[in-house]
């Protein structure tokens, strides 16, 4: 099983995961054009994915859903909420399907389960993707930590989670009050250190690969991301990964450890 990003953070998200020739995204805001050359850089055929699965129906995880999914034939999914709240960015497809925000369903080789998780939107969950040897979370845009989110999260083998802003940095930073509060209120974005309790709460001897992702490019830095994040595993700083506004290439993980 593996995984990539091809684009992190509020210009647009997508997650790329595949395993036993199932290929799946986690979102879609990217437009069609720079997500298939995206695609193609990451040595993916843009014509084989087997479905896509939308967290949320804000524009940089959405946006370009509908347009990618006709040009390809390819299945959405999504919560009623979602469906509802995107309006028009989902509206008349013909292979939508909306999905219970907890109820486990398979496409192909991987078993899908949605988290339901605190934002600011209709009816917003997460992912956890496995293929009944490896598992994979990827839990980005939630404002606060659940113990629905820490028992779903808990024993993977691959966690990408929500490093968003330093505390000190959205205090002190450029945003109007408004936003301030918004992006650090319980249904807004995770913090550092935060994002760190529950990788600390989460975290087993089960764990390859943790990705920091959806980082602010005014509220935080990827130093301070990393610092976080190793503070809570007692780890090397650079032993975290960071998916930038580029993505981030593959990241393998495997059923057989030394």
């Amino acid at each position: 099983m593996r995984f990539c990003s091809l684009g992190s953070g509020s210009s647009g998200n997508a997650w790329l995961v595949e395993s036993g020739g199932t290929r799946v995204l986690i979102d879609c805001g990217i437009g069609p054009d720079r997500l298939t050359a995206r695609l193609v850089q990451a040595g993916a055929d843009p014509g084989c994915i087997d479905a896509i699965l939308v967290t949320h129906e804000h524009d940089d995880h959405v946006g370009g859903a509908a347009a990618f999914a006709r040009r390809h034939s390819i299945p959405v999914y999504a919560t009623y909420g979602t469906v509802q709240g995107a309006g028009s960015a989902l509206s008349g497809m013909a292979r939508l399907h909306e999905i219970a925000p907890s109820g486990r369903f398979s496409i192909g080789a991987l078993e899908v389960l949605p988290v339901a998780v605190p934002h600011d939107a209709r009816e917003p969950v997460q992912y956890v993707l496995g293929d009944g040897s490896v598992r994979i979370g990827v839990v980005t845009d939630l404002g606060s930590i659940t113990p629905h989110v820490t028992a779903s999260f808990s024993g993977l083998d691959a966690l990408v989670l929500e490093a968003n802003h330093d505390e000190g940095m959205l205090r002190n930073g450029p945003y109007p009050k408004f936003l301030k509060e918004r992006v650090g209120g319980r249904y807004g974005h995770l913090s550092n250190e935060v994002a760190a309790r529950l990788l600390g709460a989460v975290a087993s001897d089960r764990l390859q690969h943790v990705v920091a992702a959806h980082l602010s490019l005014k509220n935080n830095t990827a130093a301070l991301a990393r610092q976080a994040f190793a503070g809570a595993l007692g780890c090397a700083e650079d032993w975290i990964a960071i998916a930038t506004e580029e993505g981030l290439d593959w990241r393998d993980v495997s059923a057989v450890r030394a």
